[in-house]
This record gives C-alpha cells, sequence and structure tokens, in this order.
C-alpha cells in the first residue's frame, strides 16, 4: 500500500487477531506504537489487541494497556471494558476483574457472563461461580440467559450438586430456555455427571428440538462415564443413520466404547468405525480422529495395525508418538517401545512429556536398564517442566525400586517438591520389598509428621510390610487404625480386611484372622476364603482348612490348589489325586501351581506313571517355571527313576540353585556320590552360591558311599570358605559319615564339640552307628542323652534293644523293653510297595492279603534256594 492511515493498520491488527494469529498481531501493534508518535488505536484495536494478551495469558501486558486505554481515554468504552474484563478473568486476576466489575453497569447480561466465565475455569472458585449467579438473579438488573446458565451447569456437576443444578434447571424452564439447544446440551451433560441418565439426562436429550451434534456427543459421553456402553453404541448407531454426522468428538467418545467389549466383538464395531472414518476426508485427516483410533487398537491388543496406521498417518504430533509408545509397553514388546522412543527424541526433534516418561520409565524397570533409565531421569533433570511434575517424580522412585536401587529411590523421592499420597506410597513400598524395617518405620513417621492422610494403598503397604516380617503386634496396631479411620467401612473395607486377614494367618495368629473372617461376613470373597485357607495350610490345620473348604459355595483354582496342597502333605495322596480330577470335571484348567501341589502325592504313591502325565501336561500347557522343573526333577527322583531326572536336568534352558540342589538330592539318594560331587563342583564353577540344602545333599552323598575326606572337607568347607554356620542336619550328615566310616568315636567327640546342643536327630544318627559297630557302651551313654531329649519316637528303643541282644546283653534287652511296655509303644509294622501295571502293590510284614501271594510267594521261596546254593568258580 503507498499509503498506510490509522485505520489500516486496525483493520491489520484486528485481522490477525479474528485469524488466531496473536503474536504477529501483537508484534504489528507495538512497532505501530514505536514507528509512529501520533498513531492512536481505536477502541476496537484495543479491544482486540486485548483478546491476543489473553490467548497468550499474558496479564501483566493486558495490565499495562489497561493503563494506556486510560490515558487514551477510552475507560468507559463498553467495548474495551469488556475485553479488559474477559482477559483478567481468563488470566486468573480475579481481584482485579472483581474491581473492574464493580465499576461496570450490571445490566449489561454479558459482563455477569465474562465474570462467571473467568471464575469457572478455577475449581476452587465454583463457591464463588454459584454466589455470583444467585447474585445475578436476586438483583434483577440483568436477566441470565442461556450462555449464562449453560456456564453455570458444569460447574454444578464438577462440584457434584445436584440441588444447584435442579435449581438452575427450574430456572431455564421457567424462563423458557428448556429448548434452546446450548441449555439443553449442558443439563444433558450436568445429569449425566451426576450419574441421573434414565429420567433426566435421556429425557433432557429427547425434549432437545434441534439437536446439533454437541448434543449426540454429550449423551453417548454420558452413557459411557455411567459405562452404560451399549446403550451408548446404540445411541450413536441412530446418530450415524440419522442427518447428522459424527465428528471427531464423537469418534473420540465411541472408540473407548468399544474397546470395553470383549476383544474379539470390540474390533468388529472398532473396525466398523474405522471404515466409517475412512469414508470422509475430514475425519480421516484428522489427528485426534487418528489417534483415537490408534489408542483403540492398541487396548485391543491389535499392535500391528495400530503400528500400520501409525506410519500412515500424514501427521504425527506427541500423543500419537505416546500413544504406540504406551501400546508397545502394554503388550509386552519393551524394545520396540525403547526404540520409538529415541526415535521422538532424536529423529522428530519432538520434546516428550510427562505421558512418554511415565511410559517409558516401567520398560526400563522391567529390562532392568538403569543406565538407560538414568539418562532419561538426567533429561528430566533437565526440563523443568518435567522435574516438577509429581507423576514423573513417582515413575522416578518405581523405576529405581525396581531396579533395587533404594538409595536412588529415596534420593529421587526427596526431590519431588509437591509430595502427593502415591509419591509416599511408592517409597513405602521400595521399603518394604527390601524389608528395610528402621527406614520404613521412619518414612511413615515423616509422612505423618506432614499430615499426609494415608490411603487404602497405603495402608495395604503397610499390612505387606508388617506380615512378611511376622510382626503380629504391628498387624494389631495397623488393624486398629484401620477401625477408627474407617477403612473397613468404605468402599475398600473387603480389600484392608482380606489384607488383615491375610496378615494374622502369615503370622500364624489363626485365632485373629478367624475372627476377622467372622466380621468380614457380609462382605466377604473368594480372597477371603483362600486366605483363612491358606492360614491353616501353613500351621498344619488341615481339617480346618477343610471345613472352611466345604462350606465354600464358590471356588477357584487358587482354592482347589490349595486343597489339592492340604491331602498331599497330610499324605493323603489318594484323596489329592481325587480333588484334582474333581477339579479338571468342572472344567478348571490346573496351572504351574496345581501341578507342583500334586507332585508330592506322585511321590507318597511312588508313581511313575502318574508323574509322567504331570511332566505331559506339564510340556502341553508350555509351563515355563524353574521352580516346577526343579519339584518335578526331585519327583522322579524319589520315585526311583534318576535316568529321567537326569534327562530334566541336561534338557532344562535356566538352571539355578533349585534344580542343582535337586539333581544332586537325587543322585546323592540313589548312591551316585561320584555324579552328585562332580555336578557340586561344575556349580561352584559357575558361580552360583551353594545354601543349606545343597550342602547336605553332597554330605549325604558321602556319607553313603562313606567318602569320609571328602565328605569331611566339604563340612569344614561351608563356614571357612561359604561364610555359612553348619546346621543341625549338616553335623548329622557328618556323624553319619564317621559313624559309617567305622570312626564311632570321631563322631562323638564331634557332636560333644559341637557349638549349638545336639538334637534327637544327631543322636539317634550316633546311637544307629553303635548298633553297626557294636559300641555297648558308647550306645547306653548316647541312648541316655537320646531318650532325655526324644522319650517318645520308639525307633531308638527299638536300636538300643537290638544293640543290647547283639552283645548278648539280655538285662539290657529286658530294661528298654519294659520301659517301652510302660510308655505303651509298639515297634510299627514295616510296609513297602511298588508300581506294576499302572497299579500300586503294598506289602506289609506279617500281611497275607495280596491276590497274587501264592505266585509271590513261591518266586520267593526259589531266589531264597538260589542265594543259598554254593557258588561254583
Amino acid at each position: 500500500m503507498s499509503q498506510q492511515d490509522f485505520k489500516t493498520w486496525n483493520s491489520v491488527i484486528t485481522g490477525l487477531c479474528i485469524d488466531a494469529r496473536h503474536k504477529e498481531a501483537l508484534t504489528l501493534f507495538f512497532q505501530c506504537l514505536r514507528s509512529s508518535a501520533v498513531y492512536k488505536p481505536s477502541h476496537l484495536a484495543f479491544a482486540t489487541i486485548l483478546k491476543s494478551c489473553t490467548a497468550f495469558l499474558a496479564g501483566n501486558l493486558g495490565r499495562a494497556l489497561h493503563s494506556f486505554i486510560l490515558k487514551q481515554g477510552y475507560g468507559s468504552c463498553q467495548v474495551t471494558s469488556k475485553a479488559l474484563l474477559n482477559m483478567y478473568a481468563k488470566c486468573g486476576a480475579f481481584d482485579d476483574c472483581q474491581k473492574l466489575f464493580d465499576q461496570l453497569s450490571p445490566n449489561d447480561p454479558v459482563i455477569w457472563n465474562i465474570l462467571i466465565s473467568g471464575l469457572s475455569r478455577s475449581k476452587k472458585h465454583d463457591y464463588n461461580v454459584l454466589r455470583t449467579f444467585w447474585n445475578m438473579h436476586v438483583s434483577q438488573e440483568a436477566k441470565p440467559n442461556s450462555i449464562t446458565v449453560a456456564t453455570i451447569l458444569p460447574i454444578c456437576a464438577r462440584s457434584r450438586d445436584l440441588d444447584a443444578g435442579k435449581s438452575a434447571h427450574a430456572y431455564i424452564i421457567k424462563s423458557g430456555y428448556e429448548t434452546d439447544t446450548l441449555v439443553g446440551n449442558a443439563l444433558v451433560s450436568f445429569y449425566a455427571k451426576c450419574g441421573l441418565l434414565s429420567n433426566d439426562a435421556f429425557s433432557v436429550f429427547s425434549n432437545i428440538i434441534h439437536k446439533d451434534v454437541v448434543s449426540w456427543n454429550a449423551m453417548i459421553a454420558g452413557l459411557a462415564e455411567n459405562e452404560f456402553f451399549e446403550d451408548a453404541l446404540a445411541l450413536f448407531t441412530s446418530m450415524v443413520k440419522g442427518h447428522l454426522e459424527p465428528n471427531y468428538s464423537t469418534i473420540a467418545s465411541i472408540l473407548p466404547i468399544c474397546a470395553s467389549f470383549d476383544r474379539n466383538v470390540a474390533y468388529y464395531f472398532g473396525r466398523q468405525i474405522h471404515c466409517y472414518v475412512l469414508q470422509r476426508i475430514e475425519l480421516s485427516s484428522d489427528i485426534s480422529v487418528s489417534n483415537s483410533l490408534l489408542s483403540f487398537y492398541v487396548k485391543v491388543g491389535q499392535v500391528a495395525k495400530a503400528e500400520y496406521l501409525f506410519w500412515k498417518m500424514d501427521a504425527r504430533d506427541l500423543v500419537s508418538w505416546n500413544a504406540i509408545i504406551a501400546g508397545y509397553a502394554s503388550n509386552g514388546e519393551w524394545l520396540k517401545a525403547l526404540h520409538l522412543f529415541g526415535n521422538l527424541t532424536f529423529a522428530e526433534k519432538l520434546l516428550p512429556d510427562s505421558v512418554t516418561i511415565v511410559s517409558i520409565l516401567p520398560l526400563c524397570a522391567q529390562l532392568r536398564y538403569l543406565e538407560v533409565g538414568k539418562q532419561i531421569h538426567a533429561f528430566v533433570f533437565r526440563n523443568s517442566f518435567l522435574f516438577e511434575d509429581t507423576t514423573v517424580g513417582n515413575a522416578c522412585v518405581n523405576f529405581y525400586s525396581k531396579c533395587g536401587d533404594i538409595e536412588a529411590a529415596y534420593l529421587a523421592f526427596c526431590m519431588i517438591s509437591r509430595k502427593d499420597v502415591i509419591s509416599w506410597n511408592s517409597m513405602l513400598d521400595a521399603f518394604g520389598e527390601q524389608r528395610c524395617g528402621s527406614k520404613f518405620l521412619s518414612l511413615l513417621n515423616w509422612m505423618h509428621r506432614e499430615e499426609v492422610t494415608p490411603d487404602s494403598v497405603t495402608i495395604l503397604t503397610m499390612i505387606n510390610f508388617c506380615a512378611s516380617l511376622l510382626q503380629v503386634e504391628k498387624v494389631k496396631e495397623i488393624h486398629s487404625y484401620s477401625i477408627k479411620t474407617g477403612f473397613l467401612g468404605s468402599v475398600t473395607a473387603p480389600t484392608v480386611g482380606n489384607a488383615i486377614l491375610d496378615a494374622y494367618s502369615k503370622c500364624g495368629n489363626m485365632v485373629y484372622a478367624h475372627k476377622m473372617f467372622l466380621n468380614l461376613s457380609e462382605r466377604r470373597n473368594l480372597v477371603t476364603y483362600n486366605s483363612l485357607i491358606s492360614g491353616y495350610v501353613d500351621i498344619g490345620l488341615y481339617h480346618d482348612a477343610n471345613m472352611i473348604f466345604k462350606g465354600m459355595t464358590e471356588t477357584d483354582l487358587t482354592t482347589w490348589n490349595l486343597m489339592v496342597r492340604v491331602y498331599a502333605e497330610n499324605d493323603f495322596p489318594e484323596q489329592a489325586l481325587c480333588l484334582f480330577r474333581e477339579l479338571q470335571a468342572l472344567g478348571m484348567k490346573p496351572d504351574a501351581l496345581t501341578i507342583m501341589s500334586l507332585l508330592p502325592a506322585c511321590i507318597q504313591m511312588a508313581s511313575i506313571h502318574l508323574l509322567n502325565q504331570c511332566h505331559g501336561y506339564i510340556i502341553r500347557s508350555c509351563f515355563d517355571d524353574v521352580r516346577l522343573n526343579g519339584a518335578l526333577l526331585d519327583a522322579y527322583a524319589k520315585c526311583g527313576n534318576v535316568g529321567c531326572a537326569h534327562k530334566l536336568f541336561h534338557s532344562s534352558n535356566y538352571m539355578d540353585l533349585v534344580m542343582f540342589t535337586a539333581m544332586i538330592g537325587g543322585y546323592a539318594m540313589h548312591g551316585m556320590s561320584d555324579e552328585a560331587l562332580g555336578l557340586f563342583s561344575h556349580m561352584l564353577n559357575l558361580g552360583i552360591k551353594p545354601d543349606h540344602v545343597v550342602f547336605t545333599s553332597v554330605l549325604s552323598a558321602c556319607s553313603h558311599v562313606g567318602l569320609v575326606d571328602e565328605g569331611l572337607k566339604i563340612f569344614y568347607s561351608i563356614e571357612k570358605i561359604h561364610g555359612i554356620k553348619p546346621t543341625l542336619e549338616q553335623y548329622a550328615c557328618v556323624v553319619d559319615l564317621l559313624a559309617r566310616g567305622g570312626r564311632v568315636n570321631d563322631a562323638y567327640a564331634l557332636v560333644t564339640r559341637m557349638p549349638v546342643k545336639a538334637n534327637a536327630n544327631v543322636w539317634g544318627t550316633l546311637l544307629g552307628a553303635c548298633k553297626i559297630h557294636h559300641e555297648v557302651e558308647l550306645g547306653r551313654v548316647v541312648a541316655d542323652q537320646l531318650f532325655e531329649i526324644d522319650s517318645d519316637d520308639v525307633g531308638n528303643y527299638v536300636v538300643m534293644s537290638n544293640l543290647y541282644a547283639a552283645d548278648a546283653r539280655w538285662d539290657g534287652v529286658m530294661e528298654v523293653r519294659r520301659r517301652m511296655r510302660n510308655k505303651d509303644m509298639k515297634k510299627p509294622v514295616g510296609c513297602s510297595w511298588i508300581e506294576v501295571d499302572w497299579t500300586n502293590n503294598v506289602f506289609a510284614a506279617g500281611d497275607c492279603s495280596h491276590p497274587q501271594r501264592s505266585i509271590i510267594y513261591t518266586i520267593l521261596h526259589t531266589l531264597d534256594q538260589q542265594i543259598k546254593e554254593p557258588v561254583e568258580f
């Protein structure tokens, strides 16, 4: 333009503001002020430029412009005054807003609406909003219009003030705004958010004469929020069939509803909506619609579809990247998520936000990528908007605690400027997991000093911590606190109550556990019953566990697993097997724990056939549990099939201490000392740290074949090399080792020099050695010690009687038998069994009830004769 006057500049500035080019408008405005001393903006230019200040929330700049407006003489102009009022309201300068409002004419409803709208932006001003609306209504200077009530109703919904909302609805009816689309939409949203759908929200929705897309969206969103998913989907279908077309907001509301159904059904509906979107260019090109589809495919597990859609998008924003990263993370593709995170930060030059960080840090914890997590934490340090975000701080605490770096977790916790209850819970959980008792209690005291109110998660963390340390008194304290603070009377009562019951059970206090069970009479669930049964099982009260089980109307696999374990560990293998078959008949699929519970029954029955069936089921079910493999290996060894145990051990992908211990124990049981010692040496070469169990197995192997020197060398290495104090069971093995090697006196000397008092097992082992080597006098000394500790074991009396008899000390025999008669003791009947053609054959001393006894005795007689025949060379 050859000539540019003030009117031209004002028009250009106004045009820039209308096009939302606020930065350019502000720049041009101040250039005009600097370049021309006589430039005088019009009142419309001032009103327009104040909108740009509002867009940037530039309150200080707006306040400076207010001063300039007054100097230019526009202080009484309604247009600029309204723009200033709106600027102060939107920028949160409520004191300035109120002062200016008091100076303006109260007869204009627009001024009231600006004030109400500004106050409504902050949740803490909800009361002031309602009070301002009330003042507007009672003053009768300006009548509230449709915009006023449409602004008020969301505040009523947010504060769940049903009475205020209904009062506003009454005013709407009186004023004739009921059929107004804007007001109707606000009413629908209000009733939906308050959970009043069928008789209120839907009634208002039906009365809206000219429904727009917002009306349908409000009703669909309301149904979704109240989990009426099928109704929401049906309403969406009706909308599609009508004359109104869904917009991006409709699609964003309906896709999460589809994802809430069963995955196959959800995928079917979601694909239909995707097809609908592709047919409409304005929807398919909208980035928010693509992001909604992306999130939908992730939620239904269709990661490949989500990935394809992501790379086909014309434009991707941070929401898109966050959605696909979270999708990879939630579906177990952790490395892909990390790789994509790298692309986001380096290739796309996008700055990750708190959602990105909160999604990626748990992956680093899962993969134990401590260094990668530290690099992300360093990135958080460099960006204040992330460093000051509480959710990011909480994610850092969880990351370090999951990686086992408790000190770093505590430092991350201390650096959270605005700690919420989740922050405290995360740190408490970290200390609890690592059993840092003093630190846990100190943090709890700190939390109390800061007056942070514990929630149900805090209570559960405290209960689990006390249960892990078996501190029943602390559990009682938490129980008392839960009653006082009302946690046992709230919606979280079953969860907290079950946790307290479980804690009492783990601490072995079944009296309190049962009382808690009775107190939860109206809120019992499967967890309640299973916790009580588990407690009874752990302390050996099998009858009580069975009584609870029989009284249950509903069970799950956990219940059945516990009961199978009850019978298997209580020497009732047949009943355990029957229970296992019964749970299968009910359509339940046994898991790894079920099989592990059944294996002791296989061992008791010495049933290789049943063991093979269990093994086959493990293979078919693809159970990859190292503990289960170790238990199966142990079962094969104890059932006499050390060959299968050997194959299972060498075919295992992961060999830990449990596997080595089971295999070494199997070799020891079958007298294969060379194999046991060789495997033990191999285990040490691999750097696996031995424990008491494996040492006992190795010493037992040495004892069975009389490897005295090797056994003593291993025994002395327990404390000298590995820094572990030998147990009484290991002392008993060494006593047996020395005795089998004929060094009975050395064995007795070892027992007398033990740093701890010998138990019945040690003395019993030594007494057995005295019998083998006819050490009668030493046997009497040992027997006296043994009878003082355990006077009710009939086996010890039988050994002593046989020792006297072997030395023709009949007076000693008579004395021992007299003691047995006085205690009413009887030698238990010897018993053995063998599995032939999948059937167990049991034999007891003096029992002639076997149906094939004649054939058995004939063969035994033949074998006896062959043994007695002289051997010819």
